[in-house]
């Protein structure tokens, strides 16, 4: 069973930056691509970016390409969200998420973390 732990949400103003960690423990093949998903009030969750844990595949939303960099660290189980540039659209829970496959819908993700909030104040 793989278990998801975020951190590193909060309070910014827009044009600052925040990084966000998942800590990824049970780590299997169901974790094969990292993925980080948000959802602002009223509205679905939409796929942000993700990862395969050797780099070899990297997908981004257009809105967060040139301001957000997913990376990852194998010795630590660890994926990261740099977020630069930050713009009071990007507010909204942000969740880890973990699929055996390369996928960007959340239905093909199997594990969940318990999110973390982010908001960017104008």
């Amino acid at each position: 069973q793989v278990q998801l732990v975020e951190s590193g949400g909060g309070l910014v103003q827009a044009g600052g930056s925040l990084r966000l960690s998942c800590a990824v423990s049970g780590r299997t093949r169901s974790s094969y691509f990292m993925g980080w998903f948000r959802q602002a009030p009223g509205k679905e969750r939409d796929f942000v970016a993700a990862t395969t844990w050797s780099g070899d595949r990297i997908d981004y939303i257009d809105s967060v390409k040139g301001r957000f960099t997913i990376s990852r660290d194998n010795a630590k189980n660890t994926v990261y969200l740099q977020m630069n540039s930050l713009k009071p659209e990007d507010t909204a829970v942000y969740y880890c998420a973990a699929s055996y496959r390369i996928a960007t819908m959340p239905a093909a993700f199997g594990s969940w973390g318990q999110g973390t909030q982010v908001t960017v104040s104008s």
